[in-house]
């Protein structure tokens, strides 16, 4: 904690003081995740690690941390989760695309999703149907995306689509770069059992997509999917370190208010704070690791996604526990029981739990199949 870092601390505490915005009556949560991270861009805090060139700022990873951390602190709405569609677009972009694509990313006044999962391969990622033909200076993209966060919402998909044989697993899949408005694709919400649509179908029949709009080579798909879905397993690089510190102090706000002084309360509440501290110290360490580095994360980012659904998971049903039934009646749906629910999908979505495990024992320990 260096005395720069310690100054970026103190002004961005003070910052969120005076301009932490609240949801309108009736707006939607993603324009008003996309309200608060413009508000965020506005205020200088967003790109902190970014390249000057898109529009960032070129500070250490630890600076992002440090914006996590105080986010949660306030209280207030997670950090833009930006960090891994950008990187992607970083490494494996054209200058082109990366000038014509990164600042609106950044600046939050281009909504993006990741057209990735679909019905016959979510975890098994390897076995998307999704196909796109070369024709001319187009590509014509037909097939299925499912699970595709705020979807309805967004003006660009990062899209996997099978470039090569239809059984050539991970090989000859590439990226593409659609716009949402583009003819032919239809997005139909999913209803959730959180009573939310965060999620949605995306159905594609014939979508024109230019042949520039192709990120890397054909069949560099795999290799851009993985490093994607690696930044994707960071709790900072998706926004949730802030989220999961907002939601402790939520939660030891209303505690102290209908349990005071309670030592089960105390017991549990501590319980879950160290295991939110142990996940910000493994990503400050984590985030630590790239500093002067141009390596992407690797397979060792399964261990991160394991923390983090360990965080969530054990943070929410602790809140339901300790709540006890005002966590699951009133007069609305309880925003703990929503979260709750939302927690017990966090060891499947972004590859589930038995997949992280099978990467860590094979790609990162070296033992057999």
């Amino acid at each position: 904690m260096t005395e720069d870092v310690a100054a970026f601390r103190a002004r961005f505490r003070e910052w969120l003081r005076d301009n932490v915005i609240t949801p309108g009556p009736d707006e939607p949560h993603a324009l008003f995740l996309k309200r608060w991270h413009q508000t965020l861009y506005q205020g200088g805090w967003v790109g902190l690690s970014w390249p000057r060139e898109y529009g960032g700022q070129e500070l250490g990873n630890v600076y992002d941390v440090v914006l996590n951390e105080e986010i949660g602190a306030s209280g207030a709405p997670d950090a833009p989760r930006i960090g891994y569609l950008g990187r992607a677009l970083l490494q494996w972009g054209t200058e082109e695309q990366r000038r014509k694509y990164l600042p609106g990313l950044l600046s939050g006044a281009d909504y993006w999703c990741q057209g990735f999962s679909e019905p016959g391969a979510g975890s098994d990622l390897a076995g998307i149907a999704t196909r796109a033909v070369r024709d001319g200076d187009v590509y014509r993209i037909s097939g299925q995306k499912v699970w595709t966060t705020y979807g309805d919402y967004a003006d660009y998909c990062l899209l996997l689509a099978r470039t090569g044989p239809p059984d050539g697993r991970h090989k000859g899949i590439s990226a593409f770069v659609v716009p949402m408005r583009l003819p032919g694709v239809e997005v139909r919400p999913i209803r959730a059992i959180t009573d939310e649509s965060e999620f949605s179908e995306i159905f594609l029949d014939g979508v024109e997509v230019p042949a520039e709009n192709r990120v890397g080579a054909e069949g560099d798909g795999w290799a851009i999917a993985m490093m994607t879905v690696a930044y994707e397993r960071g709790a900072a690089d998706v926004g949730y370190l802030s989220k999961f510190g907002a939601a402790l102090q939520e939660l030891r706000a209303e505690l102290a208010t209908s349990r005071p002084g309670d030592p089960l309360v105390r017991r549990e509440l501590g319980r879950l704070e160290v295991l939110y501290r142990v996940l910000g110290q493994h990503v400050a360490r984590r985030l630590r690791e790239r500093d002067g580095s141009d390596a992407p994360p690797g397979p060792e980012m399964s261990v991160d996604k394991l923390l983090m659904t360990q965080v969530d998971q054990e943070l929410h049903a602790g809140a339901v526990r300790l709540l006890g039934p005002s966590a699951l009646l009133g007069e609305a749906t309880s925003p703990w029981l929503r979260r709750y629910l939302y927690s017990r999908a966090a060891s499947i979505y972004g590859g589930s739990e038995q997949i992280q495990l099978n990467i860590l024992a094979q790609r990162v320990l070296g033992l057999p199949r």
